[in-house]
């Protein structure tokens, strides 16, 4: 049976920020053609992570599992910033992967990362390196957005040549500027055409 390729949009969002981020991705990728965005999240990390989640969220996209991975076509990974850092949920599902990584899985795929931050200078750009880092472990492709994007030179709030990003307030209640959701949807257009080039050179 054939099925369409698809690029996983995994992120974790707690606020909502990233989970808005992740819908314009959702668009880009869907403008590039013959390919779906696949929206998957992870479950919060508690102090008793061991215990079993249910394995269907209350609202929302499904958790992501392995073989959600294994079978994309591409990847965009998305996390709000904690410390400078990717969220500690996001972070233990990636630290599960190790039978993708043994197996290649991974390897050749396109990737890009997105971020949202409650202050403008919050640690945006080193979220989107730290969640890079197991990306090139597996041996993606990793792409980031380049200047020829217009948005990119002109938003006043989030945005990086590393990957998209939004600057959500201290409250966390900014809507997408039009400049963010913009390079959202071109981030996500970007690895879904190179997701598809890959294929068809393949």
């Amino acid at each position: 049976m054939t099925t369409t390729p698809y690029i996983l949009i995994l992120y974790y969002s707690r606020s909502g920020a990233t989970a808005a981020m992740a819908a314009q991705l959702a668009r880009g990728v869907s403008s590039a053609g013959n390919i779906e965005a696949r929206l998957r999240t992870v479950p919060p990390v508690t102090s008793e992570t061991h215990e079993l989640i249910d394995g269907i969220p209350d609202d929302g996209p499904l958790y992501c599992d392995e073989d959600d991975l294994r079978h994309c076509s591409g990847l965009l990974l998305g996390s709000p910033t904690r410390f400078g850092n990717m969220a500690a949920p996001l972070k233990h599902f990636i630290d599960q992967t190790s039978g993708l990584w043994l197996s290649g899985s991974l390897i050749g795929k396109p990737a890009g990362v997105f971020t949202s931050t409650s202050s403008l200078h919050g640690g945006q750009e080193s979220t989107l390196l730290s969640m890079m880092l197991p990306l090139l472990h597996h041996g993606m492709v990793v792409t980031g957005l380049p200047y020829s994007e217009p948005a990119l030179r002109q938003t006043q709030s989030g945005g990086t040549p590393y990957g998209a990003s939004h600057w959500a307030g201290e409250n966390n209640d900014l809507p997408l500027s039009e400049h963010e959701a913009s390079l959202s949807r071109a981030l996500g257009k970007r690895v879904a055409s190179l997701a598809l080039k890959v294929m068809q050179d393949g």
